[in-house]
């Protein structure tokens, strides 16, 4: 049980930052960028060809936040310049990314088991004792994850941030107030492909390779845990967005891990996927139509 309750977390916390980026898009700027598709590989890729290099873990992980912001930047640029569709946007990125992905690590599948990691080097090796060792990757993933959500909070929080939230809800605020509502849109789209990338990075790391075919699916993993987090705790004002989203990672992973462990095979995973999500898109939905029809009622 204790293995069982572990995986699920590592699961959890290793995809949250994953989440925490989509929440940007999909709840804040109510863009579907489906660039995330891309950008989570490509998180991956520069990591594995980078500790392959024998460059520091934790400097891949800083510059796949870069590389994840740089291909945000694009996808906005496209959307924003030269007045392509949101959907569009991300798809032509998302595509472009695969064959870019296969260029940076060189192959489809890049093993980097023996290498150094954030979770396995000379510093862990020394500093914890072998009895810890159990809690040892989800004890550094929930680190990470409470620094790049203090992160996030703390940029939501400027008027850089308020501007941000200010794009998705009404435009003409934005406009009223002399800014470039575009700008906004291409910061908002970086800072989510950066939080992706680093993502991907920490997969990578976490699981000992890259292979071309980790962000399959990236994007309904994202929007499932935003909406199941944000939906259960909605009532709790209390509880910030951001929070929500990390919990709402780990119970959709929660959701995934009971399905396999009651019979499904690892096969069936993107089918669990898939019709879990539906269930979340449907009773997300419900719930929005009851509470359109009680204000109405009202």
């Amino acid at each position: 049980m204790q293995t069982f309750i572990l995986g699920i977390l590592e699961e959890g916390f290793a995809y949250a930052i994953l989440a925490l980026g989509v929440y940007i898009t999909y709840k804040i700027l109510d863009f579907p960028d489906l660039s995330v598709d891309g950008t989570f590989p490509l998180g991956g890729a520069l990591t594995a060809i980078l500790i392959t290099a024998g460059v520091n873990p934790l400097l891949a992980l800083l510059l796949s936040f870069m590389i994840g912001a740089v291909a945000g930047i694009v996808t906005g640029i496209i959307h924003v310049k030269f007045k392509v569709r949101d959907l569009l946007s991300g798809i032509i990125v998302m595509t472009g990314l695969y064959s870019i992905n296969l260029r940076v690590a060189g192959s489809a599948n890049v093993p980097i088991f023996m290498k150094d990691s954030i979770f396995e080097n000379r510093f862990t090796e020394r500093l914890i004792p072998d009895r810890f060792n159990p809690y040892l990757v989800v004890t550094i993933l929930f680190l990470i994850v409470v620094i790049m959500k203090v992160l996030l909070d703390l940029y939501l929080g400027t008027k850089s941030g308020y501007l941000l939230r200010a794009v998705g809800d009404n435009e003409t605020v934005v406009t009223s107030l002399a800014k470039d509502k575009g700008v906004m849109k291409i910061i908002g789209l970086s800072i989510a492909n950066a939080f992706v990338a680093v993502s991907g990075s920490i997969f990578a790391q976490k699981n000992g390779y890259f292979d071309i075919s980790i962000g399959t699916g990236a994007i309904v993993t994202g929007v499932a845990s935003v909406i199941i987090g944000i939906n259960t705790f909605q009532r709790f004002s209390k509880v910030k967005a951001t929070t929500a989203v990390i919990i709402g990672s780990v119970l959709y992973k929660a959701c995934v891990a009971v399905a396999i462990n009651l019979g499904l095979k690892a096969q069936d995973q993107k089918l669990i996927t898939s019709v879990l999500f539906l269930i979340i898109l449907i009773t997300s939905n419900e719930k929005k139509r009851r509470a359109k029809n009680h204000a109405q009622a009202d």
